[in-house]
């Protein structure tokens, strides 16, 4: 009889013990090292997380980027359906991981994101599958966004938003350079139309004028605190663009009317986030903008060889750049775009170099400031497709859920809810 009474009370200890997470293993960390099986994924993690006013931890250059956060209701099933590895650890073995990334003589540190980005793509309505990596990414890592273009620009959208993509974007008003390959195709005839009638809206004799309007509506953005990432051709769009401010750069076969001759000589550098000295091409049937893209000829590297190397910066005294570069990898892939490689001496010197080939002096990834925000570049068009033609079918990312040319992308997309843990002492 003694014994039936007892036992209850032991199971009851037995159960306590053995239970559950809150007391025991309250915490979940996912490793982003080589031990990930989803890397993209886990950013959409995160993100979710933040949507659901969970804070999350991300440990910079802790296992390739890690995150963690408490274990919260529905969170383990959420990585399960969603394929990403993780573990669920006690608070003793989260203070221990804790107190690795916090010695002074460790080049890691704790980054608090703790509210989910408002993320504006920047993209047109009739956009071709094969047009931009970003939204393939976001959409792969299950990252809500938004998409606008220049109607929305122009009216004042931008404000509304922590985060906004520049999708692969023509900005000088020249519909991608491509009238010479393009020009009886049907997308590119609707393109020209839809552009023409948006800038009439507006108010614009030509789209080069309306385009103009719309970078600078940007660098308002940007200055006012807004986060801005741009790759392949609206990188050095954006900035011939805004050089060319008030200049006809544009022939007739684009806007109707010759290019002003002298219009090369009166760029304005002063304007540009990136790009000082450039020159452009004028030749409107040549698929290039300017001489800031390095040339397949002269970068000196192909296909079997083409890689950059991501830069090491403090994660304890230089923290944005170390979240814009967490990496399982520090060697990444090359691949081309319309702008693929920014050539080293045009670029500005308060530039931050975050990815370059040294031996062929052209830069990749980099970012700089502006006011109470910041931009990233990031040259080339899909980091896994080498040389991503147009009308191609766009890359399937779920043959490529560990991609370290993706994950840069990412990162950029968690940089706006990040902010600095305190350690404690």
């Amino acid at each position: 009889m003694a014994l039936k009474r007892i036992l209850p009370f032991f199971l009851l200890i037995a159960c306590w013990l053995s239970g559950p997470a809150a007391a025991w293993a309250n915490h979940v960390f996912i490793p982003m090292d080589q031990g990930q099986k989803e890397h993209l994924k886990a950013y959409g993690i995160a993100y979710w997380l933040l949507a659901r006013q969970v804070e999350v931890d991300w440990l910079l250059n802790y296992r390739g980027g890690s995150f963690a956060c408490d274990n919260a209701q529905g969170l383990e099933n959420e990585l399960a359906v969603r394929g990403i590895s993780y573990q669920v650890i006690s608070e003793a073995q989260y203070g221990s991981i804790l107190a690795e990334i916090a010695d002074p003589n460790a080049n890691m540190d704790v980054m608090k994101l703790e509210k989910a980005p408002k993320i504006a793509v920047y993209t047109p309505k009739g956009k071709q599958p094969w047009d931009d990596a970003v939204t393939l990414v976001l959409t792969y890592a299950e990252i809500p966004y938004t998409e606008i273009y220049d109607d929305d620009v122009l009216n004042g959208v931008l404000p509304k938003y922590d985060w906004l993509h520049l999708h692969h974007e023509d900005f000088t008003g020249q519909y991608g350079k491509f009238f010479a390959s393009y020009r009886n195709r049907p997308w590119y005839q609707q393109q020209q139309r839809d552009a023409e009638a948006a800038a009439k809206r507006h108010g614009f004799a030509k789209v080069s004028q309306m385009k103009g309007a719309v970078v600078t509506k940007m660098q308002e953005f940007i200055a006012g605190g807004g986060f801005q990432f741009a790759m392949c051709s609206a990188t050095d769009t954006y900035d011939i663009a805004l050089a060319s401010l008030g200049l006809d750069m544009v022939e007739s076969m684009y806007d109707g009317d010759p290019a002003d001759p002298t219009a090369a000589s009166k760029l304005n550098f002063n304007r540009t986030l990136a790009f000082k000295d450039f020159q452009v091409v004028r030749d409107p049937y040549q698929y290039e903008y300017s001489n800031i893209d390095m040339q397949p000829g002269e970068r000196g590297v192909y296909e079997d060889n083409d890689y950059f190397q991501l830069f090491t910066f403090s994660a304890k005294y230089d923290p944005v750049p170390t979240m814009l570069t967490q990496d399982h990898e520090k060697t990444i892939k090359g691949f081309m775009g319309q702008t693929t490689a920014f050539r080293k001496q045009l670029i500005k010197s308060d530039v931050v170099v975050m990815g370059d080939n040294k031996a062929s002096g052209e830069v990749r990834y980099m970012h700089g400031t502006l006011g109470k925000g910041t931009w990233t570049f990031y040259g080339g068009h899909d980091p896994e497709d080498y040389q991503h033609l147009v009308e191609e079918e766009p890359t399937d990312l779920a043959l490529h859920p560990n991609s370290p040319g993706y994950r840069l992308i990412l990162n950029n997309i968690l940089f706006p809810a990040a902010k600095k843990k305190k350690q404690k002492t």
